[in-house]
C-alpha cells in the first residue's frame, strides 16, 4: 500500500521503516527537514493517491487538532486520516462527527510498543469505521506481530482501550518501583540486576518490563545517573477521570498517577526505577542527577 506518514519521531520513523521492510511505499513528513521527506503537508498529499491515507503520529491535544484541520482542507471524499497517537477518545468522537460530513473517514488507532515496535512490532487497538479498518489490514498486519492488532469498535474505541492500557501500564510500573525500594532500603545488599533477571526466569511476575530492568540495572546499578523524576503524558489523568465518570474504582492506578505528582518534589530510588523503565520502553525523556 501506499502511505504518508505525519511525524517521524521516536515511534514514527520505527513505523515508518516497519511498513518499508513490509513492502509497503512510504512517504514521510516532519517538521524537521533533517529527517522529512516531504517539504510540507501540501507536498505529502500532493504525493499520495486517491484513496489517500494519512497516519498521524504528532503530539496529543493542540498540535493533532492542528494537523488534522490542515489536512481537512486538502483531502477528498474517501480519503482516510489515522491517529496513532494518544489522543483523548473525546477527541476522537468528536473529530470523526467533524470529518464524516467531508466524506473523509478518521479511524484511532492505540498504538503501544514505543521505540521497540520496530524490532518486535507494534500493538493496535482500532477503532473507527469496519469498512476502514478493512481497507487499512494490510498496514496493520505488517506494523504489528502475530495477534497483535485487532478491531474494537466505532470511533474513540481504541482510543479508550489504549487510555486503559496506559493506566494500568502505570500501576504497573508502580508496582515494581515499590518492590525494587523496599529491596534497596534492606540490609542484604541486594544486586537487583540478578534479582530482577531472577524473576524473570519462572516467577509470576516475570514480564517485558522487567526485562527492561535487567537493561537499566547494568547499565547503572544504583540508578545514581539520573533523577526520580517522573512525567505523566495525560493517559492516567484521563483514566482516572474515566472512572470517575463511570464510578468505577481504580484505587491502585490512581495511586500510581498521585505518587509521579510526588516523584517532582523529591529523588526516591522508586521514582528513578520508574524513570529508567520509561527511558527503555519508549526512549521517554530523563532528568540527569
Amino acid at each position: 500500500m501506499k502511505v504518508g506518514i505525519v511525524g517521524l519521531g521516536r515511534m514514527g520513523a520505527g513505523i515508518a521503516e516497519r511498513w518499508r521492510r513490509g513492502g509497503h511505499e512510504v512517504i514521510g513528513y516532519d517538521r524537521d527537514p533533517a529527517v522529512s521527506q516531504t517539504s510540507s503537508l501540501q507536498d505529502l498529499v500532493s504525493k499520495l493517491e486517491a484513496p489517500r491515507i494519512l497516519w498521524l503520529m504528532v503530539p496529543s491535544g493542540a498540535p493533532t487538532q492542528a494537523t488534522i484541520e490542515e489536512l481537512a482542507a486538502m483531502l477528498q471524499p474517501g480519503d482516510v486520516i489515522v491517529d496513532g497517537g494518544n489522543s483523548n477518545y473525546r477527541d476522537t468522537v468528536r473529530r470523526a462527527g467533524e470529518l464524516q460530513p467531508k466524506g473523509i473517514a478518521y479511524v484511532d488507532a492505540g498504538t503501544s510498543g514505543g521505540i521497540w515496535g520496530l524490532q518486535v512490532g507494534f500493538c493496535l487497538m482500532v477503532g473507527g469505521p469496519k469498512e476502514t479498518f478493512d481497507l487499512l489490514e494490510p498496514l496493520f498486519k505488517t506494523m504489528a506481530p502475530e495477534d497483535g492488532y485487532a478491531y474494537l469498535g466505532p470511533s474513540g474505541a481504541g482510543h479508550f482501550a489504549k487510555m486503559v492500557h496506559n493506566g494500568i501500564e502505570y500501576a504497573m510500573l508502580e508496582a515494581y518501583a515499590e518492590g525494587f525500594d523496599l529491596l534497596n532500603a534492606a540490609e542484604y545488599g541486594y544486586d537487583m540486576h540478578k534479582i530482577a533477571s531472577l524473576w524473570n526466569h519462572g516467577s509470576v511476575v516475570r514480564s517485558w518490563l522487567l526485562e527492561l530492568g535487567e537493561r537499566a540495572f547494568a547499565s547503572d546499578p544504583e540508578l545514581a545517573n539520573l533523577r526520580g523524576y517522573v512525567d505523566d503524558s495525560g493517559e492516567g489523568r484521563w483514566t482516572v477521570n474515566e472512572a470517575i465518570e463511570r464510578s468505577v474504582p481504580v484505587p491502585v492506578i490512581a495511586q500510581s498517577l498521585f505518587a509521579r505528582f510526588v516523584s517532582r518534589d523529591e529523588n526516591s530510588y522508586a521514582m528513578r526505577f520508574i524513570a529508567a523503565l520509561r527511558n527503555e520502553f519508549g526512549g521517554h525523556a530523563i532528568k540527569k542527577a
